[in-house]
């Protein structure tokens, strides 16, 4: 517990959409300051997802070490919670090496988790997933997602009406526990961080460059071998499906599908590049309903010493 002689440690969030800079700025902070870097990523956590997932390559790892890269299989899950109690663990063994933790990112729920804690939510249930999912191959995702807007408007808002693995979620939560997911998070209680926290979001000045970004790296991904990359994890590990996590990550759903030969290569390219898009309006959405942050424009030349100096202020 912090006193006047003793405040609480220094950490970093350094949040923003995907294709908005946040790594390789976090590297270049880390060369500068004393931090370490933990990933806030739900995609980077999957070994052999590479490509598709744009995790740093072992040239910048070695130059700054990323936390919560690779520790799970593609054919496993990892909960916000789980992502919690490492990251809490992680933050913890940097502060008594004496460095600051920078924890950088852009999934939005493993940070909401750290800083505020997480509800009591019911635990996934099979055959109400079947259901749903036999119900959404009926009469579509968005149908789903007007239902779940009068239940639960509130987190229908911030949820795209093709968003499935979140629609499912919202409505499986709403029937198991009788109440809205919305009302489930309100009533929980946060558990304080243990950290004076800078949180700081990039967030594009102008959308259209931030889009531009997008479609660049998606089109350097399937150069790179994304649709090679998905065909050799369905060939590792047989038990992969569509239904798991790791396969409804942006770019390999879409790669799946056209390894099934559900639609060519050009159509492949553009579905990626519309859902980053998409997932990119989710993350600035959350962004910009959080609290106590400090927005800077990603696409601004000296964002790196703005940030420096930020970072430099916060951790006296």
């Amino acid at each position: 517990m912090a006193t006047p002689d003793r405040p609480l440690p220094p950490a970093i969030f350094l949040m923003g959409p995907t294709a908005s800079g946040k790594t390789g700025l976090a590297v270049e902070l880390a060369q500068r300051l004393p931090l370490e870097l933990i990933s806030v990523d739900s995609a980077l956590v999957y070994r052999g997802m590479d490509i598709g997932t744009a995790k740093p390559d072992a040239a910048i790892l070695a130059r700054a070490p990323h936390h919560l890269i690779d520790i799970i299989a593609p054919t496993q899950a990892y909960s916000a919670a789980q992502f919690r109690s490492d990251a809490l663990k992680l933050m913890a063994e940097i502060t008594a090496r004496g460095k600051v933790p920078l924890l950088v990112g852009g999934t939005m729920l493993y940070f909401k988790a750290l800083q505020g804690g997480l509800s009591e939510l019911p635990v996934a249930d099979a055959a109400l997933r079947a259901k749903l999912d036999a119900e959404a191959a009926q009469q579509g995702w968005p149908a789903l997602h007007a239902r779940l807007a009068q239940i639960d408007p509130q987190t229908a808002a911030r949820l795209e009406p093709a968003d499935s693995q979140r629609i499912q979620r919202a409505l499986e939560v709403c029937m198991l526990a009788g109440k809205p997911m919305s009302q489930l998070f309100a009533e929980s209680e946060a558990e304080a961080l243990p950290y004076r926290l800078l949180k700081i979001a990039l967030l594009p000045a102008d959308r259209a460059v931030l889009h531009r970004r997008i479609a660049e790296r998606f089109d350097a991904m399937l150069t790179q071998g994304l649709v090679e990359e998905v065909s050799r994890l369905r060939q590792q590990c047989p038990e992969l499906s569509l239904s798991l996590p790791s396969m409804r990550c942006v770019g390999y759903r879409q790669a799946w599908q056209h390894l099934d030969g559900e639609y060519d290569l050009a159509t492949l390219r553009e579905k990626g590049i519309v859902a980053t898009r998409q997932l990119a309006k989710r993350q600035m959405t959350w962004l910009r309903g959080m609290a106590d942050t400090v927005e800077l424009d990603c696409l601004d030349g000296s964002l790196l010493d703005i940030t420096d100096s930020l970072i430099r202020q916060h951790i006296r």
